[in-house]
This record gives C-alpha cells, structure tokens and sequence, in this order.
C-alpha cells in the first residue's frame, strides 16, 4: 500500500496528517494523557514527548545550515530572511498597540498564531520552487540563510519586544541552543552534517503526532476559517513585501514570491512558546491548528503564483529582447 506516495500528494502531509491523528485520537480518548500506565510507557513517551522531539529535529535542522555564504547567496538570502521577520515583528507591535484582550486575539487569530506563521518560511517549498523556475543556483543556496528563522527563537524575540510576553533571559539561549548545536557539529564535520541531516524527514511525522496529541479538536472546530485567513495574509502581505526585498538585491522577485510561505514546523511553534511562558497555554492549541491550516493554505497558493509569476517574467523578458534586436 502507497502510504507515503499517498500522505506525499497532500500539501505538508508529513506535517499535517500525524497531526491529525493524533488530535482525533486526543479527542476520542480525551483522559488517555491522565493515564498514569500510558504516561510511563513508550507509547506515552511517544505522544507526548513533543519537546524532546522538537529538540531532536532541531540539532538535525541545524547541521545542514552553513556559516559560510557568499555574494549573492548571501545577500538574497539575508534579504528575504530580515523581509520576514521584520515584517511579523511589525505585526506583533501592531497588535500589542491596537488589540487591548489580554491575548490579543483579532479575527478570532491570537498574536502568538499569526507571528508564528508569518516568520517562518517553508524551506522545501522555496527550494523546490527556486530549483524549478529560478534562474540561478545560488537562488536556491539562500534558503541556507533563511533556515536561521526555524524554531521559537525569532517568534518568542519578537513577541518579547512587542511586549505580548515575557520570557526570561535563559529561555531564548534554551530555545536556540539545540539548532546551534546542530550547526556546529554539521559546519566541523560534513560526515556529522549528512548522518544529522537525514534525520529531519522521520522526525517531522513524530513531533506532528506528538503535537496533534495535544489537541481536542473540539476546542478548536471555530479555528478552520481563521487559519484560512492567517494563510492567506501571510501570502499577500509577506508576498509583497519579499517581491520587492528580492528585486531590491538583484532578483526578479521570484524568489519573493516562493519564500511567502509558512512553515510546517512553525506549526510546533506555539507549544514551545507556551511551555515557556504560561500566558498562552490556553491558546497553544488552537493555535497549532491555526497554523497548521497556514500551512496548507500557503503550501497550495504559493506554487500556484509562482508558477504564473515566473511565466509573465518570461513574457516580459521575451517582449524586451524582441525590442532590442
């Protein structure tokens, strides 16, 4: 039976569908978590052991992202990465000063939810896209810059400074320290950087699992149509903003368009977030599904105005050359 082929033909399906399973589990045996023989079990470990999952992806993450970049790669790279965070960072004081609920919930939306999605890029879908339409290498090689927004680091350093949180010192150190781990054992040693790497693809269905088991689903049946919209703001407002980023530095806007995206691990996001600061612990999970529903939202439009994007580049370049001649 194709099981992977299957779960491959749904956008972020590794991400998405071990979520869900394991929130409709959750929602149908709603106190298996209380119980004290799951709890101790590996099969308890296994659905609820998240932040150790999360840990593990992360070092994994971490070893494929270079501390060497040059030129080009670098300054697309940079670009794009700074387009996205200041734009979430911009958000999130937007929020904090407009917004007085004590979690500053707009749309039915909290903060956490929409800094989380907006600040975090889908790697493999920018790579794939870039690796498809883009007319250098080096296009794609800047996702090795971008991958630095991965994790709660820049959610939770952005919610901090809005003032929508507060964490202390040590928790942004704790936050990061397994990506930098990561980076430096797969930058020492490129044998560490291939063995860590092929890590990633098992561990997202894992985490995914382990975070849908966090998830009654029905607490969270009003979250559909808000995610829809988070995705599709994330789309528009990230996509103009990054179009312009890349073409400021050399690019088409291309590259713009294929980084405007979420993440499927921004959808872990919010759980780490609230495992440190307590005032979000009762949003986590509606706020993982609302992300997640981001996710897929981004995962379908993203290719689809890329793809058209990058014809109309062509017919304008074509419509120039023939003036030329």
């Amino acid at each position: 039976m194709p099981i992977k082929k299957i779960i491959d033909k749904v956008p972020g399906g590794m991400m998405i569908i071990p979520l869900l399973i394991g929130a409709i589990i959750r929602t149908i045996f709603p106190h298996l978590a209380d119980n004290t023989v799951f709890k101790s079990s590996f099969t308890g470990g296994l659905f609820m052991g998240a932040s150790a999952l999360l840990a593990a992806f992360y070092i994994s993450l971490g070893s494929t992202i270079e501390f060497k970049a040059a030129g080009y790669i670098l300054k697309k790279g940079v670009s794009l990465w700074l387009g996205k965070i200041a734009v979430a960072a911009i958000i999130g004081l937007l929020i904090k000063f407009t917004v007085p609920d004590q979690n500053h919930m707009i749309l039915g939306l909290s903060a956490l939810a929409i800094v989380a999605a907006f600040s975090d890029t889908n790697g493999g879908l920018y790579m794939a896209l870039m690796g498809q339409f883009g007319k250098r290498a080096e296009d794609v090689a800047a996702y090795s810059i971008m991958s630095l927004e991965s994790g709660p680091f820049f959610t939770m350093l952005i919610l901090g400074i809005a003032g929508l949180a507060a964490f202390p010192a040590m928790a942004f150190v704790y936050a990061i320290l397994p990506l930098v781990i990561g980076m430096v054992l797969g930058n020492l040693d490129l044998d560490m950087r291939k063995f860590l790497s092929q890590a990633q693809g098992v561990l997202i269905p894992l985490f995914a699992l382990a975070l849908g088991f966090g998830i009654n689903l029905k607490n969270v049946l009003s979250a559909g149509l808000s995610g829809l919209l988070l995705g599709l703001a994330v789309v528009i407002i990230t996509g103009i903003v990054l179009v312009l980023l890349d073409k400021l530095t050399g690019g088409t806007g291309l590259g713009g368009i294929a980084a405007a995206s979420t993440a499927g691990n921004a959808a872990a996001v919010p759980v780490a977030v609230a495992a440190v600061y307590a005032g979000y612990k009762g949003i986590a999970a509606t706020a993982t599904v609302q992300v997640a529903a981001a996710v897929i939202v981004t995962s379908i439009l993203v290719p689809i105005i890329t793809a058209w994007f990058s014809k109309r580049s062509d017919r304008v370049e074509a419509v120039k050359a023939s003036a030329r001649l």
